[in-house]
């Protein structure tokens, strides 16, 4: 089934390919989440791949993609009572960058281990922060303005987001010490959703995985908002490879 191009396909069927599973539904459930992955690449703004039949393919865990599915229909996570794979989905809700459903799992549990870290080995740790002060005045709520920021000690990773994410240098890319902050103004609100995708790919690739998340709210100005998330990543890494 070949499923079109995305302007001719709302409130019609769409199929996917999720790691070798088909799964039917509307691209108004898909893009339920304008945030998300899946939001930004059933609106064009992340490229996306097919499968020899035209399906959309996304090389994820086809099985536990049911749960997603099912969280977008009715924004309710409803799972299994021996559900036993709360750590996978949960980045797997990472992945597709769904922060409700983040939300409804909760901060990633620590898992045990069989035996200590070895002594010669430490925690690299990375923050993804995306700031974005928003209007009380307007219906719906405007971005003003969004900052998304990485901050980490480790320069390699730096320099490289520096140098590889060139493209959105003209939404004011800021380097500093151990941070690269990328400044949109109220029109780019969908570039800096493309590019946080796009990041989180990256960190993922770098042997990043991630630790927790969480939601701040508060009040700047009388007609202001600022909502901050934040994504903390860690790898482990041996003394002696420094």
């Amino acid at each position: 089934m070949n499923n079109g191009d995305l302007g001719h396909l709302t409130g019609e069927q769409v199929t996917l390919n999720v790691g070798g599973r088909l799964y039917c539904t509307s691209l108004t459930t898909l893009r339920r989440y304008p945030d998300s992955m899946l939001g930004a690449m059933f609106r064009g703004d992340v490229p996306s791949l097919r499968d020899a039949r035209g399906n959309y393919f996304i090389d994820r865990d086809g099985t536990l993609f049911r749960y997603i599915l099912n969280f977008l229909r009715s924004s309710e996570l409803t799972l299994p009572c021996d559900f036993k794979e709360a750590e996978l989905l949960r980045k797997e809700a990472d992945f597709y960058q769904i922060e409700a459903l983040l939300q409804r799992l909760g901060d990633p549990a620590r898992c045990p281990r069989s035996a200590p870290y070895p002594s010669d080995s430490y925690d690299e740790l990375l923050e993804l922060c995306s700031t974005r002060k928003l209007s009380k005045y307007s219906n719906p709520v405007a971005v003003i303005i969004t900052q998304l920021s990485v901050t980490t000690k480790v320069q390699c990773i730096l320099s490289a987001i520096s140098c590889s994410f060139t493209k959105w240098n003209k939404h004011m890319m800021d380097t500093r010490d151990y941070q690269v902050s990328f400044t949109f103004g109220p029109c780019d609100h969908q570039q800096e959703v493309s590019l946080r995708v796009h990041l989180l790919e990256f960190i993922s690739k770098a042997g990043f995985s991630l630790r927790n998340t969480r939601v701040h709210h508060m009040s700047e100005r009388a007609n202001e908002n600022t909502a901050e998330h934040h994504w903390t990543f860690c790898r482990r890494v041996r003394k002696a490879d420094i």
